[in-house]
């Protein structure tokens, strides 16, 4: 493969079938091409702030159960990448199973989650 070769985008789809975000691995942008998150090899998903945001599921949707007992550790995000262009035209979401009352879409229920590097309340204080 050429390096100089765009990575693949894959939708990342929310429970009702729109498109809520793109995985250029590992990184995840929202549908504006700012970094919003990225998703480890185990398939876990944290903001660009560090903070565990939930599970990539195969449909691909990012999930969560609705009641986090545990606080996970804070990961250090990897570099900034560069912004990307999402396509004009994105594939229709396969049929997407339900995910049961337990557990939550974060791109449908709580996207605050998924803040941009210069938006969110859980961003370093930065002074």
């Amino acid at each position: 493969m050429n390096m100089d070769e765009p990575k693949k985008l894959i939708p990342i789809y929310n429970s009702r079938g729109e498109i809520g975000a793109l995985l250029s691995f590992p990184y995840i942008y929202n549908l504006a091409g700012e970094w919003i998150g990225w998703v480890t090899a185990e398939r876990t998903v944290y903001s660009v702030h560090g903070h565990f945001v939930g599970t990539l599921t195969k449909d691909p949707r990012i999930i969560r159960k609705r009641e986090v007992a545990t606080t996970v550790q804070r990961k250090k995000p990897p570099p900034k990448p560069p912004a990307i262009q999402p396509p004009a035209r994105l594939p229709l979401a396969p049929t997407l199973p339900e995910i049961g009352t337990q557990m939550m879409d974060v791109l449908e229920d709580a996207p605050y989650l998924l803040p941009s590097v210069d938006y969110g309340d859980l961003r370093e204080d930065m002074n």
